[in-house]
């Protein structure tokens, strides 16, 4: 593959980049259209895809910017491939995740026929930015429920999430098993790629203190074992994107990627390791929640904790070869 970004998704990053910078708001990705890229043309989106999706999380994790970019592009890309034409203009979250169960396990709840419809009854974890509509994956298929009662959960980052209870609740079948497979795919695409920039912005956080923090008459960017730390986190970020994206480009083209996907997934666990180092470097500052390095790492956090971890990854990895 190419890693080189064309011409229409340098532009995307470049809109990302300075509505982020200048005027970060939820509100204002919205009207920018950055929150309707992936939905389909019919439904008043751009109709873009999996790398175009990454292109704009990737800014919003080098920003930390506490938006519902991820559910929403997310939703409205799965829906773009199997929803009907009155679903694709629908914004929504996501329940994808259950107690106990890795996300690349068969879902517990059940779908169940009834009159015309659909009922589903199980539970759902770490429901991001709930109080919309909500696609579920099931045993039998994705669906889509339109109202549920949600409990609020803690997030490192404040953010708003839910566990939400299906107790018979009706629901529309959006497709069969094989959109649960693409909506966990997309997802995990998804993470990785907000994870690739927060790990990002904290290296460029973090390169810019060591250069004009001093100590010993020295900048500490000048001593060999803080370069060498440094260093680690390059490593780690850079391991991070070359799987995200080429996980983003199978996606695109239709091909096998589990394997990638799985591999961006780990590196996603290992930025937090990354972080580590990152808050390590900044001293005692690096321990301020306020300050920005707090909102990397809080964000770091959460968004291994949404895929599992890293050993959870090293067992899927492992599976899968």
């Amino acid at each position: 593959m190419d890693f080189n970004l064309d011409e229409t998704q340098q532009d995307l990053r470049k809109l990302a980049a300075d509505v982020l910078t200048k005027e970060g708001g939820e509100e204002r990705l919205r009207q920018a259209g950055l929150l309707s890229v992936c939905a389909s043309e019919e439904a008043g989106g751009a109709g873009l895809g999996p790398v175009e999706m990454a292109v704009v999380l990737r800014e919003v994790g080098a920003r930390a910017a506490p938006v519902a970019a991820l559910p929403t592009l997310v939703s409205t890309l799965t829906l773009a491939r199997y929803g009907t034409p009155d679903q694709q203009r629908l914004e929504c979250t996501l329940a994808l995740r259950e107690p106990g169960r890795a996300l690349t396990e068969a879902p517990r709840t059940t779908a169940t026929p009834k009159d015309d419809g659909w009922v589903l009854t199980g539970r759902k974890v770490s429901v991001p930015h709930p109080g919309t509509a909500v696609l579920v994956t099931a045993d039998t298929g994705l669906f889509l429920v339109e109202r549920v009662a949600a409990a609020p959960e803690f997030t490192s980052t404040g953010e708003p999430a839910a566990t939400i209870v299906l107790d018979g609740t009706p629901a529309e079948r959006i497709g069969g098993p094989e959109a649960v497979t693409e909506a966990r795919r997309l997802f995990t695409a998804a993470v990785a790629a907000q994870a690739s920039g927060v790990l990002a912005g904290a290296l460029e956080l973090t390169t810019a203190y060591i250069k004009q923090r001093r100590q010993f008459g020295r900048a500490l960017a000048e001593f060999q074992a803080v370069t060498m730390q440094i260093a680690d986190v390059y490593i780690a970020g850079r391991a991070l994107d070359v799987a995200m994206w080429s996980a983003a480009w199978r996606l695109a083209e239709g091909l096998p990627a589990e394997q990638d996907l799985a591999l961006a997934a780990y590196h996603v666990g290992e930025a937090v390791k990354a972080l580590y180092t990152c808050q390590h470097l900044h001293g005692g500052l690096g321990l301020d929640v306020t300050y920005p390095l707090h909102r990397y790492f809080a964000q770091a956090k959460h968004l291994s904790h949404l895929l599992g971890g890293a050993d959870a990854q090293l067992d899927l990895i492992g599976a899968l070869v």
